[in-house]
């Protein structure tokens, strides 16, 4: 029996209303972090301003998921012009090297290491974003950003279950900037970091210099050396982002927009290709079906991810290959719609031979997709001294493969898991959306698209259905899914289990331009909220 299609919301039920706004929307993980952009939009902000805010404003209410020590990325679209793209993820130092960590026993590079910490891209991006689109200017954008800083943020729920669960990642200064007498925050412990209030300060008053050079990058740098990272000031003073085009692909009529390496969006591009090739809009929505289709092509999506992408400014990258039709229909073609394959690598031989997002559409419809993160939760689990910067350790995207696209060397990016979105109709950018969640990103994209294109569900319906995701491990389905869709699954040859935390988390802005109006959604799975104005 097919299931009930969620195109609006049962007021029956427990479930939240999408957000309907006439002059501007924000979607964020953290519901200050939204008042926050709907205030700076209000005080005469732009789009671009309020998602710098928002997204700051994370880095204290959420300091597991984000910070000023991690990386970030943005989809930027103004009425009337082309989507554009900012990478703003850091490189490694230039005193990386893989043969070196081969040579010292290495298969992988290490978690909670040093050897792993990326020079933090995202005050290089932000400073980037904020003089070429923004409009209020750093000291304006960060005022309140520095308020919550000093004065403290309560930690709401989900963001203390996700520090009692990541808690013990954390060592050395981390532990004194990062915990309550040596633990986790409890729900309403108030999280304070006075540390980055300063660095923000001089952030607001010399830009990216203020993060780069001077103290803030000694404090850094010194803390980095002495637990054994090769990281020099001369690394951090090099850092910058670019502009990127960005790149696209059709899904049954609708064109959804990502960024081109180091990240994965291509991943999420060809998914979907994948997908296109079975009729998914006949099948139950949360059957069995449906889940092991996307499983399947979630296996060949990422496989594809693992051969090819990496820094296309250090590496020949076939993103042509990875994003063509034809690619898709090989790939789709290898899927049994009966049984789960047992070795992927080997069956797609022959056709290859935890982070925010947050949304801001303002009154004259730019919008912005922007993704911050530090990787894992609280990153490296390392943080410098002096202002408790905690470090992500984006190294752990690369391998340690000789002759890997993607292997580890002096000045290059890792591939990249955080991945905004758009989707276009018509040529017109129609919706803004991201799904966090490491890995699951380009699945959960793949998995909202249909949502919305094939079963025709309202945006926040969207956004709650329960989820599954084909990794490492296996195949993890939320409890939103019923006891005989996960016997069913595991009949079909699927290693099925509960995750222990709901898979990702999600934003998303509809342009409704026929009523002129905004409609904004945002997970339950997280704290935040989507707020209209």
């Amino acid at each position: 029996m097919t299931a009930a299609i969620p195109r609006a919301r049962d007021f029956h039920l427990p479930g939240r209303s999408a957000a309907y706004g006439a002059n501007g929307m924000a979607a964020t993980s953290h519901p200050i972090a939204s008042k926050t952009a709907v205030e700076i939009l209000e005080g005469g902000g732009n789009a671009v301003d309020a998602a710098i805010a928002a997204a700051l404003v994370c880095g204290i209410g959420e300091p597991a998921m984000t910070g000023i020590g991690g990386d970030m990325f943005a989809l930027i679209h103004k009425e009337g012009e082309e989507v554009i793209g900012l990478n703003a993820s850091g490189r490694a130092p230039s005193g990386l090297s893989a043969a070196a960590l081969r040579g010292a026993g290495l298969s992988a590079m290490p978690d909670k290491d040093a050897r792993s910490v990326t020079v933090p891209g995202a005050i290089d991006g932000f400073c980037r974003l904020s003089a070429d689109h923004g409009r209020l200017g750093l000291d304006r954008i960060l005022a309140p950003v520095i308020r919550y800083a000093e004065e403290g943020i309560p930690a709401a729920p989900r963001v203390a279950f996700d520090w009692k669960t990541a808690a013990d990642r954390l060592t050395g200064a981390a532990r004194s900037h990062y915990l309550e007498n040596d633990g986790p925050l409890a729900p309403g412990r108030i999280f304070r970091a006075p540390g980055q209030a300063e660095v923000l300060r001089r952030v607001a008053k010399e830009g990216r210099a203020g993060f780069y050079e001077g103290e803030v990058a000694q404090d850094m740098v010194a803390s980095l050396t002495a637990l054994g990272g090769a990281h020099t000031l001369e690394d951090f003073a090099a850092t910058a982002c670019d502009y990127v085009d960005p790149i696209a692909g059709a899904y049954r009529g609708t064109e959804l927009v990502e960024l081109p390496p180091n990240g994965h969006g291509a991943t999420a591009i060809l998914l979907a290709k994948i997908l296109a090739h079975f009729d998914l809009a006949a099948l139950d929505p949360f059957g069995i079906e449906r889940a092991h289709l996307e499983a399947e092509a979630t296996k060949l999506a990422y496989d594809a991810r693992n051969r090819i992408i990496g820094d296309p400014q250090h590496a020949e990258i076939r993103l042509a290959h990875m994003v063509a039709d034809e690619t898709a229909k090989k790939l789709a073609a290898l899927i049994d719609p009966k049984k789960a394959m047992s070795s992927v690598t080997e069956i797609s031989e022959s056709v290859h031979k935890e982070t925010i997002y947050l949304t801001v559409v303002d009154r004259d419809l730019t919008k912005v997709s922007l993704i911050y993160s530090i990787f894992h939760n609280f990153g490296s689990g390392l943080a410098s001294d002096r202002f408790g910067i905690l470090f992500q350790n984006r190294g752990m995207g690369f391998t340690l493969e000789e002759g890997h696209p993607n292997e580890a060397a002096p000045g290059k990016r890792p591939l990249h898991t955080i991945i905004p979105a758009m989707l276009k109709q018509g040529g017109e950018v129609t919706t803004t959306y991201g799904v966090m969640g490491g890995a699951y990103q380009p699945c959960g994209h793949a998995r909202v698209l249909s949502n919305l294109v094939d079963f025709g569900m309202e945006p926040q319906a969207a956004i709650d259905a329960p989820r599954c995701f084909s990794d490492v491990g296996g195949l993890s389905v939320e409890r939103g899914y019923s006891s005989e869709v996960r016997v069913g699954l595991a009949e079909m040859g699927h290693q099925v289990s509960v995750p222990e935390t709901p898979i990702g988390g999600a934003q998303m802005i509809v342009i409704d331009r026929e009523n002129g109006v905004l409609v904004g959604a945002s997970d339950p799975r997280k704290d935040g909220c989507a707020l209209g104005l």
